[in-house]
Order: structure tokens, then sequence, then C-alpha cells
């Protein structure tokens, strides 16, 4: 089948510790590569625009999130609050005439050096308690925005971005922008499949499951948790930006509100903790599924004459799609990462029976 691991042998560490050790695995890759990068025109331009792009961007910020809530195990809230001070910051950069590459950079730069301000504060607590720490970032930060004109320039403004730009060129086509928020989302996966064969990663895992245990064989807790919040500011500071740059065109204080906190994390929890195939699974469950589904039962009202009210057919699907992630999560609590991880484990003994469980 697909997985069969008959004939892979493995003679060097390195192809032992390659990203995909199976055949069909770097065959897939390579397909979905040359699909992305066909997807200007295999699908139309308001599919590239609404759904596409839009899903590789948050996917970005999801994985981001992952590395804080999936590899250290350390609850973030305020992570809306992290790519609303990226967008800003790259926003208001641009504005001033710094080029299009180093605004960005900057964004990520200035997310870093607050979000690693609060986690000196955080971090001194575990739990719930930095759970509402980080909340508490998210809550500060929408106040700071929101009332400092020099930022956001008042509560109700809009601040028009700059168009999107490389090497001086000005990006006006919508396959352009596209092309550059694939390259950053790629950029961000590799780093993260990289990351978990690496002593970094494996030190993450470590402080995740027992940080005293971790300290005891010589892993310093503390710092590699900081070093968890500022790679991950930094990857939602530019996913802000992007998200501005590539898709909002305009930034205002709503986008980052707590709701898109709240929203990020069930992305990452329906996706699954510490996956990265289950980030864009994740991703594309809680941001796209709602639009299909309403979309699905109007369809079917129509198509079968029903009388449903307005109200009730803006609610119903609602209903649904509460219920599918409910479903979801009951079938498989580890997310869709791990679903996606069961049929592959079973098709590598297929058709034996190895993987059954016993009655």
């Amino acid at each position: 089948m697909f997985y069969r691991r008959a004939g892979i042998f493995h003679t060097s560490y390195a192809t032992d510790r390659a990203l995909f050790t199976i055949p069909f695995e770097r065959r897939a890759m390579v397909v979905i590569l040359l699909l992305a990068l066909a997807a200007p025109w295999l699908v139309s331009s308001l599919a590239l625009t609404s759904y596409v792009r839009p899903w590789l961007i948050w996917t970005s910020a999801v994985l981001g999130l992952n590395l804080i809530l999936g590899w250290a195990g350390q609850f973030h809230f305020g992570y809306g609050a992290i790519m609303g001070i990226g967008a800003y910051a790259s926003v208001h950069a641009a504005r001033q005439g710094v080029p299009w590459e180093l605004a960005v950079i900057l964004g990520g730069l200035t997310a870093t050096v607050v979000g690693v301000v609060f986690a000196f504060a955080a971090l001194r607590v575990k739990g719930l308690y930095l759970a509402l720490s980080t909340l508490a970032l998210q809550f500060v930060m929408d106040w700071v925005i929101s009332h400092v004109p020099a930022i956001s320039g008042g509560v109700s403004a809009t601040l028009q971005a700059p168009p999107m730009k490389l090497l001086g060129q000005a990006i006006t086509s919508e396959a352009g922008t596209y092309y550059v928020v694939l390259a950053w989302t790629v950029l961000v996966a590799l780093f993260m499949l990289n990351l978990r064969r690496s002593a970094l990663g494996r030190a993450l895992v470590a402080v995740r499951e027992k940080d005293y245990a971790a300290a005891v064989i010589g892993v310093q807790s503390f710092y590699y948790k900081l070093v968890a919040f500022a790679t991950s500011a930094f990857i939602g500071g530019v996913s802000g930006a992007m998200l501005i740059f590539g898709f909002y065109r305009a930034v205002t204080p709503e986008q980052f509100a707590v709701n898109v906190s709240i929203e990020l994390l069930a992305m990452v929890i329906v996706g699954g903790l510490g996956s990265i195939i289950g980030s864009f699974l994740g991703t594309a469950f809680i941001l796209l599924l709602p639009g299909q589904m309403n979309e699905a039962f109007a369809w079917v009202a129509g198509a079968l004459d029903l009388e449903v009210g307005i109200e009730a057919l803006a609610h119903i699907p609602n209903m649904a799609y509460g219920a599918a992630i409910i479903a979801v999560l009951l079938i498989e609590p580890l997310g869709l990462g791990k679903l996606y991880g069961n049929v592959r484990n079973y098709l590598m003994v297929w058709p034996f029976g190895y993987t059954r469980k016993s009655r």
C-alpha cells in the first residue's frame, strides 16, 4: 500500500532522521507543493482570495501558537494580541518608508519583545494561572491599541496598509500575493518539521512533560520556555503582518480582539497539540467549515423547497458546526492530526491486523 515500509533500510543517522522516511510521503509532499504552486490556475480567483490565502495565513499563526502550546506545553490566551502587535508595527514601519521585507521582520521583532516582556512575569506561574496571565496580555494590548492614537488612530479608526512590495516592486496581482503568503507558510512549516528532531524541540518536549524532571537532567526550563515564547511571538507577529498586507489590506483593533485568540486556540485543539498537519486541518475546520455549512444548509433548504425562516437558517448551521466540533473531539480527543496518524498507521500494516485492538 501507500505507506509500506518494506524494503526501507536506514544505513546512516541522516537517512533515519530525514523529514520524510517513507517514499510515498516524499512523493506526496512534492505533489502537494506542485498543486500549491499551480493553485492560481486551478481554482477561481474568488476561492484563491477568500479561502486559500486566509487559510494559509491563519495556518502559519496556528503553527506558531502550537509551538508554545503543543511543544512547550504553555497556555497562551493572548496570541491575537501578539498578531496585532506585529500587524500594527509592520504597517507603521512600511508607512514610514521602511522596505516591506524589513517592515514585516520589524513587526515580528516587536511582537517578540512585547511577548518576552510579558513572558518574564507570566512564566513565574503555571497552569490556569499562566492562562489567566496571558489573557491579561490580551486585554492590556487591546486597550493600548484602541486608546493610543499613535498606534491605531483611535477606537474606531482604520489604518490603511501600504501595498505589498518585494525588492521595491509592488505586488498588485492576486497570484503574486498568494505566492508570498505561500512562501511564508511553507517556511514556518519547514521550521516546525525540523524543530521536532532538533535539540531545541526535544528540550521543549521535556519541559512540556515534566519541567522539574527536565531540570534534573540539565534542561533549564525557564530559558527554554522563554525561547518558546519568543519564537512563537515572532511567528505570530509576522503572521499578523501577512494577514494585513496579504488579506485585509487595512488594520483595525477589532481584527485582533480576544475572540481571535479563542479561535486560534480552537484551531490548535481541534487540529491536535504538537501536530503540524493537524494545524492545517484544524485551521480549515474552524475557518472554512462554517461558511461551507451555511451554503450547504441554504442549498438543501432550497432544493427541498423547505420554508425555513431566515433566523432559523442562520442558526441551524451554527448548531451543526458546534456538533461537528464535539463529534471530532469525542471520536479523537487528540484532534484531526491524530485521526490522520491513525489512518497512516493502519495503512502501514494493511491488510494485517497488527494495529487492531484486542477485544
